[in-house]
């Protein structure tokens, strides 16, 4: 580690102008949360793994921020040369920049891995002490990164209608009107999965996320993707082009390299389809499609389309601000992506193939949990997943180790044999005990824990399917728990359940349903530190808004709306003892209510997500009547849903562990 910092620090101090701090983000060019392998360059430094944080180097100090999600594990992970900084307790990164770096510092970054959001936050307050942002010309991780991996063509794939619900088609034209609305000639488009769900595409360019790394220009007339070309199929561009594919409204394939200049000519109104290019033709194994002359007309026409309709439009929280930062920002229209929100709503097929996704992946979790409650009782003389009795001296045969690691290969098994899987949809948080308490623990093979019939486990799981994105977390115990975890694990449930039956009006953001699942946890003077809910995409990323659930003031910005999905996963967590959630996937629906006050309408939420609760982990006596009939009514659906899918042991086991219960 400080070999990495001191080759940093020499590139720093060689730099002109020389450094003084250089900012090392955790995203990459298109401001993702999760990132490829060679992008992951915080991290590389660092030696944090978590998804979230950034890494600043000065020439004395190495810090790194995170949010409470990774406070434990940054706290593991960071070496003594490194000091970490709590998100929301220490002072923001660029606070402490202004308050402990010199007067006139010159604070490197690369602009490809920083937002315009970011740097327009940051670049005022470096004013204060005439320090400057510094837009390095190379990337001075990847100088050092002498083992980085390499650049991988993986293949792009056509998202079939049957699973993506409507047309690249229909969605260009959805978006060519709010152009048209918001005074825009065009739009740059760099969040990954905003490009994927645009064009009815997919890709494995990043783990557990079926992406492409590829930006995406589309104006009143034209369309544009920017890939590397060595990615295409036959099969592909023919989609592009069949999507609508003439030259004044079609999707031209581009180098990934292009889009720079590409911007500056949508910029100067001089950015149109060019088919006749030979690599277009190349690409595309065909003839030319249009003339010159039919370029040039199309270049003229969005050229004359000027005056007051001439803005780009870029999101500020996912354009990089090389792409903003040499141009204009007259220009501009600064705001959230459209995309966001049409990806958010989904669409009747989408919605059909989330519910289809999330049985066959309930019955997979149902299959794990019936394996692994024989396995902790024959190779641990657990009492099981029913009964609390004490656990036996423990009668492991060699070789039957169960660790973290290998009980969620197991999982992953169950999950591969399902209709449409592809891959997971994150990394398995599989944890026992001390290590539940870390929010988004990964168990890593040299140092996962074995599992233990006396302590809680906690899994957060999910698959990506062609139908659908799944996200599912319960917490099980294998022997007897203390009543202090059911009182912990009651209080998650009841704000669980809590959230889950909401009723409210339309309007209502995630900032103002998030209380109901806390209240009960407050009660006990308990709390968590992570957001409630997130969206989730279909067959596309885990983690998708622009809505969420959350304390956090971004969840004020986009109310609940009809057939958006968010998850509902209140937890609780002990440092150094346990860690608790649980979490289902809800739909959000119209809700059928007696009066319609206000003639706003009324919203509630649909459950989709199906397994069990384990009913041994519950104190009954502090469940209400109407918790005990939702938790028996719940229990009833997945006994029934689930039915198809299971073989008549994995049955039995399902109905026992849905017995009605009574307080």
């Amino acid at each position: 580690m400080a070999d990495k910092l001191d080759a940093l620090r020499s590139l720093m101090s060689s730099h002109s102008p020389p450094l003084d701090a250089l900012v090392v983000p955790s995203e990459d060019y298109h401001q993702s949360e999760y990132v490829s392998s060679r992008d992951k360059r915080r991290e590389f430094v660092s030696g944090f793994t978590g998804s979230t944080g950034l890494a600043l180097i000065t020439r004395k100090e190495a810090l790194l921020w995170t949010d409470a999600r990774y406070f434990l594990q940054a706290a593991q992970q960071l070496s003594d040369q490194w000091k970490l900084m709590r998100i929301g307790e220490d002072p923001a990164v660029d606070v402490w920049m202004v308050d402990n770096l010199p007067h006139d510092a010159a604070i490197g970054t690369d602009p490809w891995c920083v937002s315009i959001d970011t740097a327009q936050r940051w670049e005022p307050a470096f004013a204060k002490k005439q320090q400057k942002l510094v837009q390095t010309s190379t990337n001075l991780v990847d100088e050092v990164w002498k083992n980085r991996p390499p650049l991988e063509i993986n293949p792009v794939n056509v998202h079939a209608l049957e699973f993506a619900g409507r047309s690249a088609t229909d969605k260009l034209n959805d978006l060519r009107e709010r152009l048209t609305q918001e005074k825009a000639r065009g739009i740059i488009i760099t969040a990954l999965d905003e490009v994927a769900w645009l064009y009815n595409i997919r890709g494995s360019d990043v783990s557990y996320c079926p992406v492409v790394q590829a930006f995406a220009i589309v104006t009143r007339t034209s369309a544009f993707f920017y890939v590397d070309q060595r990615k295409l199929s036959s099969e592909v561009v023919n989609h592009m082009q069949v999507s609508g594919y003439l030259m004044e409204n079609g999707i031209e394939v581009r180098e990934y390299g292009a889009v720079t200049a590409d911007v500056s000519s949508l910029a100067s109104n001089q950015l149109g389809p060019c088919a006749f290019k030979e690599t277009q033709s190349e690409v595309s194994g065909g003839t030319e499609t249009g003339s010159r002359e039919d370029a040039a007309e199309s270049i003229k026409t969005e050229a004359e389309d000027g005056g007051s309709d001439d803005l780009i439009w870029a999101d500020p929280g996912s354009c990089c601000y090389a792409l903003y930062s040499k141009l204009d920002s007259n220009r501009f229209l600064l705001k959230q992506s459209p995309l966001a929100l049409a990806k958010a709503l989904k669409n009747p097929i989408e919605l059909d193939g989330l519910r289809k996704a999330h049985i066959r992946d309930g019955a997979a979790v149902v299959q794990y949990l019936v394996w692994l409650d024989k396995q902790m009782h024959e190779n641990y003389g657990a009492s099981g997943y029913f009964e609390e009795g004490e656990t036996l001296a423990q009668k492991k045969l060699e070789g039957k180790k169960l660790t973290e690691l290998t009980v969620s290969d197991k999982l992953e098994s169950f999950r591969a044999s399902k209709e449409h899987f592809k891959s997971l949809s994150f990394p398995t948080i599989s944890s026992v005990g001390p290590n539940a308490a870390m929010n988004h623990y990964r168990p890593q093979p040299n140092t996962c824990a074995e599992l233990d019939a006396d302590s809680i486990y906690l899994f957060d799981s999910g698959a990506q399917y062609l139908d659908g994105t799944t996200d599912i977390t319960r917490t099980v115990h294998f022997g007897r728990p203390s009543a202090h975890e059911k009182a912990c694990y009651t209080a998650v449930l009841k704000g669980h359940i809590a959230l889950g039956n909401a009723r409210f009006p339309k309007g209502t953001t995630g900032y103002a349903l998030d209380i109901l699942a806390r209240l009960p946890l407050w009660k006990d003077g308990l709390d968590y530190r992570h957001g409630t809910g997130h969206g989730i995409g279909s067959y596309l990323n885990v983690h998708e808004g622009p809505h969420s659930i959350s304390y956090g003031t971004r969840a004020l910005n986009v109310p609940m709306q009809a057939s958006m999905t968010v998850t509902d996963e209140p937890g609780y967590y002990e440092d150094g003892n346990f860690g608790i959630r649980l979490e289902n996937l809800l739909v959000v629906i119209e809700a059928d209510t007696k009066f319609n006050f206000g003639d706003k309408g009324y919203l509630s939420f649909e459950h989709i997500t199906w397994a069990p609760y384990q009913t041994k982990l519950i104190n009954l006596s502090l469940l209400t009547t109407e918790e005990i009939d939702w938790l028996n009514a719940y229990h009833s659906k997945c006994r029934d849903i689930l039915a198809p899918y299971l073989d008549d042991a994995e049955m039995a086991w399902l109905k026992k562990a849905t017995e009605p219960v009574r307080a």
